[in-house]
């Protein structure tokens, strides 16, 4: 089992999604067990719902992050339950590749699951800030977008500071995915990483 977390759009999804296809793995996000306020802008599939809107208009960014923090952390027992599972036995495939942001490293350096490696991704905040322009087509939006925007990444960026706090002070495994490598590079990083460790998220050598 390989767990990746991360900052919103650093590249979990991607990147997972090749590790898994490497392993012959099955892959799985977090969002899927359950959804806080997602992504502010409009793509050509989807506008943005009213109350996405409004949560990031309205909320001061320390608001914002307890608000996902708070949100993680409820998450986290069906999280622990979907991992217990498979580590037992009862998942479609053999193995999983299982990402998210509610990977949250206090709660995974806790587990005690065999065969579980994990590791979390990080980009510099002017990688992400492109990311993150791009994705919305910053340049073409509105102010108000543009403001929305804004605050989607002032909130990934507090998330990443925070993360990165507990990685460290834990010396659980991080792999820079904002330095220009493929996803296939990268994926070759985190099957690296995961080789190297002797208990979730840590090998005796360190990161």
């Amino acid at each position: 089992m390989v767990l990746i977390g991360g900052t919103s759009n650093v590249g979990k999804s991607t990147i997972a999604q090749t590790v898994a296809e490497r392993l012959k793995f099955e892959y799985l996000s977090t969002d899927r067990l359950a959804r806080h306020p997602g992504r502010p802008w409009r793509t050509p599939e989807r506008e943005v719902p009213a109350h996405v809107a409004e949560h990031y208009g309205s909320l001061p960014l320390d608001e914002l992050i307890t608000s996902v923090l708070d949100h993680y952390e409820r998450l986290w027992p069906r999280i622990e339950e979907l991992i217990t599972a498979h580590a037992a036995g009862n998942g479609v495939r053999p193995g999983l590749v299982l990402e998210g942001s509610a990977l949250w490293p206090v709660r995974v350096a806790k587990l005690t699951v065999p065969h579980t490696a994990a590791m979390w991704l990080t980009a510099d905040d002017t990688v992400l800030r492109a990311r993150i322009h791009r994705a919305g087509r910053y340049e073409e939006a509105t102010g108000e977008e543009q403001h929305l925007m804004e605050k989607f990444l002032a909130r990934t960026e507090r998330y990443q500071t925070l993360m990165l706090d507990a990685v460290d002070r834990l010396g659980l495994a991080r792999i820079d995915a904002g330095d220009g490598r493929s996803a296939e590079e990268l994926a070759d990083a985190v099957l690296s990483a995961a080789e190297a460790q002797d208990a979730v998220g840590r090998s005796s050598a360190g990161r």
